[in-house]
């Protein structure tokens, strides 16, 4: 890695942290000069607008999910082991992980519902790619025998981000000291939902393997 591209991953995850904190629309290149103690005509040189700068959060943001809640699930053995890694890796990220403000992904998909542009076509993008990677989960778990065959991915897609944002929620703006009962809570409402319990599953995984994420 080059030094200016060393630079702009320095530039870009302070760029990250601002915007959990203070929302992606308020990130501006001069408050971000200030934070990095670097010049406006520096960062016109890695970001040549607002929305260039909003943009390329986005897919740091992205990255940076992936690398934490995403990938490390994916070792864990498939079906319902993975969905759990997945929830108890994004809930540590709401929680302090290396964004400070929470989840991002979750503050501008609110942030920019209403808001027409760029920069909201690439959070609708990196929603419906979650959304996408949740179905496959649920698609794998029906595979391995721990859902039933009537399971509808999107919509157990659905219901578990629900719990996430809940979770959010519960966790960071009412402090609820219950926030992560209720949350596994939910969460074995849910599998029980789509599956027949735990005891076939909790089986599997004892002796389950690692794979791919395929």
């Amino acid at each position: 890695m080059s030094k200016g591209e060393k630079t702009r991953k320095k530039i870009l995850a302070k760029a990250v942290s601002l915007a959990s904190v203070t929302g992606l629309e308020d990130l501006t290149i001069g408050k971000l000069a200030k934070a990095t103690k670097l010049s406006k005509s520096g960062l016109f040189a890695h970001f040549n607008s607002k929305k260039s700068l909003q943009e390329q959060v986005i897919k740091t943001v992205s990255e940076l999910f992936m690398n934490e809640v995403i990938n490390p699930a994916i070792k864990e053995p498939r079906g319902v082991p993975r969905i759990r890694a997945i929830f108890r890796n994004w809930k540590e990220w709401i929680d302090g992980g290396s964004v400070p403000g929470g989840c991002l992904t979750i503050a501008s998909a609110l942030e920019f519902d209403d808001r027409p542009g760029t920069v909201r076509e690439k959070v609708v993008e990196m929603v419906q790619d979650l959304l996408d990677m949740l179905s496959k989960a649920a698609r794998i778990a029906v595979y391995e025998g721990h859902f039933n065959q009537k399971t509808d991915f999107r919509q157990f897609a659905y219901e578990f981000v629900s719990l996430i944002c809940g979770y959010h929620m519960h966790s960071r703006l009412l402090h609820d000291p219950k926030s992560e009962e209720r949350s596994e809570k939910a969460l074995d409402r849910l599998i029980a939902e789509y599956g027949s319990g735990e005891t076939g599953e909790t089986k599997r995984s004892e002796g389950g393997r690692k794979d791919d994420g395929r």
